[in-house]
């Protein structure tokens, strides 16, 4: 077999099925299997997505995390190459191709990461980046990455002086779509699951280079939500995000004098901590009522497609006490949701309308006429 893909999922098999969707197209004539790992979802994932044709669903029965689901999947694949791809995606029609392509004809290619957007169409900076070594990881957190993000010192996290258009040769990939080479995961081992959610992929790009692999950057397109209904200003995301960024400090970087290492873990900590603090003003200041980003709880929603879907949709809408209009306001103050009919755009036609009218307010929705149901990165309307 040629290719495994493999999806991990928690309470979102609408997201998954949708990305499944997508990856139906991309798969056309490839020798290819997909697989859902379910890590204990509570909203009947396993039991929906096991009706879906073409599907092999395992359910872990406990919330593993990110690595130990993958690995479940990894272990069981027989194919030439695996991608992990996560739920909150849908990829182009030529994505899959333009990535085995070019894994064929590089062969010292360990791992190859692609071209992701974000849900407002802009290019998502993490498609490509750097190692987070100590000094890296401290240009990033004062800030000298942002102001300088094509300077290939100050910038390097996010590799910001690479073109969009061409293949480069990078040091991460994300783990929201990783394309990785059995070989290479043979030589250098599986996802360490010491990392629960998070730095994983990190870890396993690091441990690539180190094994004499190259990871590379395809500009083939996916849009990515980036976990928009994970609460990233909770306590729980806090805690696991930057404790993998601890984890991996101490894995690789252990050997480094602990003038360098003991001040970037405080610098952690301190982080971590004003993230927190942040996150509780803006709580309070969203229930008095100072809150201006996006000054209605709810999005506006504007469709397009024919006067049937666009009915259905209305209903929908009507039934959630979503307003709905009829052109794009000017109002950065609203986030709006236009609404596309899957029926009737390909996935790639999605991403380049995304990508030319990118405004951080206007947000992409896609109608599925078999399910009547609206997929936003914000919710799942039906």
């Amino acid at each position: 077999m040629k290719l495994t893909v493999i999806i991990v999922n928690y309470n979102v098999k609408y997201f998954v099925e949708q990305c499944v969707e997508s990856l139906r197209r991309a798969l056309d004539g490839i020798d290819s299997e997909i697989v859902v790992v379910d890590n204990h979802s509570k909203d009947g994932s396993v039991e929906y997505l096991s009706k879906v044709e073409g599907l092999r669903v395992i359910d872990t029965g406990h919330n593993l995390g990110f690595s130990k689901a993958n690995n479940i999947a990894i272990r069981q694949s027989k194919a030439q190459y695996v991608l992990l791809l996560n739920p909150d995606t849908f990829v182009a029609e030529d994505a899959v191709k333009k990535m085995l392509d070019f894994a064929d004809s590089h062969p010292k290619a360990g791992g190859i990461g692609v071209r992701m957007h974000n849900d407002w169409g802009s290019l998502a900076r993490e498609s490509r980046r750097g190692l987070p070594s100590p000094m890296t990881s401290f240009y990033k957190m004062v800030g000298l990455c942002r102001r300088k993000p094509t300077h290939p010192r100050y910038g390097k996290y996010y590799m910001g002086w690479l073109p969009w258009d061409s293949p480069q040769q990078i040091e991460v990939i994300s783990g929201a779509c990783f394309l990785l080479r059995r070989k290479a995961l043979d030589e250098v081992g599986l996802l360490d699951e010491d990392f629960f959610m998070y730095g994983e992929d990190v870890d396993l790009s690091y441990r690539l280079l180190k094994g004499g692999w190259e990871n590379w950057y395809v500009p083939a397109d996916i849009v990515h939500y980036k976990g928009e209904s994970t609460q990233k200003t909770s306590f729980k995301y806090v805690h696991v995000f930057y404790n993998a960024m601890l984890i991996f400090m101490r894995k690789h970087y252990s050997h480094l004098s602990w003038i360098v290492v003991w001040p970037l873990q405080l610098a952690v900590y301190f982080i971590a901590f004003l993230t927190l603090v942040n996150a509780l003003f803006k709580r309070m200041r969203k229930s008095l009522g100072f809150s201006k980003r996006y000054v209605c709880e709810l999005p506006t929603m504007y469709f397009i497609g024919n006067e049937e879907m666009k009915a259905r949709c209305r209903e929908i809408a009507v039934r959630r006490g979503i307003e709905c209009v009829d052109d794009i306001p000017n109002n950065a103050n609203r986030l709006l949701v236009v609404v596309y009919d899957a029926a009737e755009h390909s996935y790639k036609d999605l991403v380049d309308i995304m990508e030319k009218s990118s405004r951080q307010n206007v947000r992409l929705g896609i109608y599925h006429k078999e399910k009547n149901i609206i997929i936003t990165p914000i919710e799942v309307y039906g």
